[in-house]
């Protein structure tokens, strides 16, 4: 949970610095800015890929979990929630309130949706490394900056909806912390890793799309691949 509470604190932050100064930003600034975190979120995610004690574990685990997430939706499934959430609460609202819900609903869909959340939610539950909230915690700062010079005091309220999920995640996550062992925690951190770099690259360094979200089913599959190779191998 102390990822999420670093989480909700910078989207604070960057809310009220947004409202004072966000407007002044140019857009030269704010485009490195999101091409330095890029650079670093690479980095970081190859820094935890190097944990893997067996990196064909990782392979396996990212081609089966692309074949289920291509085949469950996953990404275009986060999409349409973001687009559905958006059109459920602010379709009939006008005036002040349009615009505070517009603002709320549009910085918590980009805060709860994407695959670094439900990374760095289960890292914080199952190991209490936080280090994957940390970076989303920067990005989430400063997007907030961006957003409530324009939106307004609701992206500040996206807060809530952030804690309740990524609290739900790292809670729930906690619980299997028991039968996760050292082998599959760092299988699971090496897939995590490939993520990682792979929103660095896609989202944040716009280098090439890349639909991390259907690789999500890969950071349950890592672990099942060590237990069943532990069974093999005995």
């Amino acid at each position: 949970m102390i990822g999420t509470l670093i989480n909700v604190v910078a989207i604070l932050i960057g809310s009220a610095l947004g409202m004072l100064f966000g407007a002044r930003l140019s857009e030269n600034l704010k485009n490195t800015v999101v091409a330095g975190m890029g650079l670093f979120t690479s980095a970081v995610g190859l820094q935890m890929f190097l944990k893997t004690e067996n990196a064909l574990i990782v392979l396996g685990a990212l081609i089966s979990g692309a074949i289920l997430g291509e085949w469950w939706g996953v990404e275009e499934g986060l999409q349409n929630l973001g687009i559905w959430l958006e059109k459920r609460f602010s379709g009939g609202s006008e005036g002040g309130s349009s615009h505070f819900v517009r603002g709320f609903l549009t910085a918590s869909v980009l805060y709860c949706t994407g695959p670094m959340a439900i990374l760095g939610a289960i890292s914080d539950g199952l190991r209490g490394d936080y280090l994957t909230l940390s970076i989303k915690s920067v990005l989430d700062g400063f997007i907030s900056i961006v957003f409530a010079s324009t939106l307004g005091i609701g992206v500040a309220f996206a807060a809530l909806p952030v804690v309740i999920y990524q609290g739900s995640i790292s809670l729930l996550a906690a619980q299997l912390n028991a039968i996760v062992t050292t082998s599959m925690m760092n299988e699971m951190t090496a897939t995590g890793g490939v993520l990682l770099a792979g929103i660095g690259v896609s989202s944040l360094l716009e280098i090439k799309k890349i639909r991390v979200g259907n690789f999500l089913p890969a950071l349950v599959i890592a672990p099942i691949i060590v237990y069943l190779l532990s069974l093999i191998l005995k």
